[in-house]
């Protein structure tokens, strides 16, 4: 009778030898995944640097779209003798000039 209980404690005790020797190497290695996911969450790859520099390039378009319309209207009423249609005119087309160097062109085609 007490040939069964040994038997018993004996396999129970290899067996949880394994789940003991797992959850040591868990918790070897979780500082070296919390580090390692840390620095995933802190660095950008290079596809999300992509996709953001698109993001702020077409921004960028937005704006400068809705200025130039704007500049025509304003130019349109300065053509008419609205001098301070013509002095926002001027500050549109500043705003444009300053805006145009961080918006990239198509290459022009040659034929």
């Amino acid at each position: 009778m007490r040939a069964l209980p040994l038997v018993a404690l004996g396999l129970a005790s290899l067996a949880l030898q394994g789940c003991l020797a797992r959850a040591a190497a868990d918790v070897v290695t979780f500082p070296v995944r919390a580090v390692s996911k840390g620095v995933d969450l802190a660095t950008t790859s290079q596809s999300e640097a992509d996709e953001n520099r698109g993001r702020e390039i077409r921004r960028r378009e937005e704006r400068l779209g809705k200025l130039e319309r704007e500049f025509d209207r304003q130019a349109e009423r300065c053509a008419d003798g609205d001098d301070a249609a013509c002095e926002e005119a001027q500050a549109i087309r500043a705003e444009i000039k300053a805006l145009l160097p961080g918006v990239p062109t198509e290459p022009q085609r040659r034929d």
